[in-house]
């Protein structure tokens, strides 16, 4: 619990147990004092997830903080009002992260700065399956009782890790430099939840589609992980690490270059050349290999044609439910285990760098390098 002090200006006293004294004075205690501003971590949480100050003293009398602290509960409430007035007050702050450290009204040590920080900006995995992808608008945000009574999340708190995004998007956008160093020095985030928001803004950015019902087997990091990947290899920071919205658009000149691959498939000799060296290199090799070799011609036709067709905004948007049509629910289909995924793509990949007349190599390898690490992270068998 906070220290609860008289007007004696006593120090704070951290979350502990010094109560006795003051259940022994018989005057209210409504006025707080101290100078280090000391917060309970689980009233910090309490607040986050939207609960009232009523429920999150429910909450800590259920946890024993009143045998523990030996207090009473009109100690309890005056304590968690005063916890929740301090986070209300320091929310406005934790909006522009990096003024927190150069404020005065709160003397709070910079570990525990950061803890307010990485907190506040965490998110419930949940909650962000539910956005990921969609707009960051007014019109989201009126859906967002619907997504909070599916998700369990309260509204409150809905709508604080809804603005974050926002937030966070608007202040990224148009800057310079790679997007995940540029979230970690403007809102002070670990790698990790910097990845992360990075994932969040670019699904946003190119509104991928991730709501359609053959996707939700896939997680939140799933998709975060494809767009890491797709954030790193296909947008123009990828090649030019100081040019506008480099890591949030992609890369359009890329994107016209795979239409060259259509001629793996549109040329019937290298499609069979290449079907011929896959399939040498996997006999023997996989009980799934009489599917892979029936099914060679479709599988490739898939894959290229989903490179062919980036160049319209529509079939960017709908890249994962392409992935998952038009190749992983094949495969699933014919039973394949990861492993034999794993193989079937490494060999496909490799081969194309034998054939004698194909000249895109590099943007081969720049798609491929992608579509492989994606379909391995997506493919739960």
């Amino acid at each position: 619990m906070q220290g609860v002090n008289r007007a004696r200006g006593e120090p704070g006293l951290e979350s502990g147990c010094h109560y006795d004294a003051l259940d022994k004075m018989a005057v209210e205690l409504d006025v707080f004092v101290g100078n280090t501003t000391i917060m309970d971590e689980e009233v910090y949480q309490l607040w986050l997830d939207g609960h009232t100050v009523n429920d999150a003293v429910k909450v800590r009398m259920e946890g024993g903080v009143l045998e523990e602290c030996e207090a009473s509960a009109d100690v309890l409430m005056s304590d968690t009002m005063d916890q929740y007035r301090t986070f209300q007050m320091c929310e406005r702050l934790l909006h522009s992260p990096t003024k927190l450290a150069n404020q005065l009204l709160f003397q709070i040590p910079p570990h525990r700065q950061a803890i307010l920080i990485e907190r506040y900006y965490a998110f419930d995995d949940v909650f962000v399956r539910e956005v990921l992808g969609k707009k960051l608008s007014k019109g989201t945000k009126k859906d967002l009782d619907d997504v909070s009574a599916k998700t369990g999340v309260t509204l409150k708190s809905c709508r604080r890790q809804f603005d974050n995004f926002k937030r966070v998007f608007k202040v990224v956008e148009e800057l310079k430099g790679r997007l995940v160093e540029n979230i970690r020095q403007h809102f002070l985030l670990s790698d990790k939840l910097s990845r992360d928001y990075a994932a969040i803004v670019f699904f946003a950015n190119n509104r991928f589609e991730t709501g359609k019902r053959k996707l939700m087997f896939l997680t939140f990091q799933d998709f975060a992980f494809c767009g890491g990947q797709l954030i790193n290899n296909w947008t123009v920071g990828a090649v030019d690490n100081m040019v506008e919205d480099m890591d949030v658009d992609l890369d359009k000149e890329f994107l016209q270059e795979l239409k060259e691959l259509k001629i793996l498939i549109a040329d019937k000799d290298l499609l069979d050349q290449h079907k011929s060296l896959v399939c040498t290199a996997l006999r023997g090799k996989t009980k799934a290999f009489n599917e892979m070799e029936a099914n060679f011609k479709n599988l490739s036709r898939g894959l290229v044609n989903i490179a062919a067709k980036l160049t319209n905004t529509k079939d960017v948007r709908d890249f994962f439910i392409d992935l998952v049509e038009k190749f992983i629910e094949p495969c699933r289909s014919d039973r394949w285990t990861a492993a034999d995924m794993r193989l079937y793509l490494t060999h496909y990949t490799n081969s194309a760098h034998i054939l004698d007349t194909f000249k895109h190599q590099l943007v081969w390898d720049r798609y491929m390098g992608v579509i492989k690490s994606c379909i391995f992270k997506m493919y739960h068998d």
